[in-house]
């Protein structure tokens, strides 16, 4: 069971890396600040689930689970607010 367990964990942390190399890329070959928040936010945000979601079987206990979903949703809430904010800036 804990290969099994072990082999999910690099499948999920691999695919979230996939998910942040992709976003980076778009950041790159995107042409205006409005496509570049688009590919940022949603690569990032899955790729930042799937690597939590990859950590949660490696995690010591319940709290430390609960950490660790926690910081997803505060990457979240946060991501969301300063792409709100970088848009409207850009915007004017």
């Amino acid at each position: 069971m804990s290969a099994a367990l072990d082999l999910f964990t690099v499948v999920a942390v691999a695919a979230g890396a996939f998910f942040f190399l992709a976003g980076t890329v778009g950041l790159l070959r995107f042409p205006d600040v409005f496509t570049h928040l688009h590919a940022l936010s949603k690569a990032d945000n899955l790729g930042l689930g799937l690597v939590v979601l990859g950590l949660l079987p490696q995690a010591n206990g319940l709290l430390a689970g609960l950490k660790l979903f926690a910081i997803w949703l505060l990457v979240l809430l946060v991501g969301a607010v300063v792409s709100q904010l970088i848009a409207r800036a850009a915007r004017r």
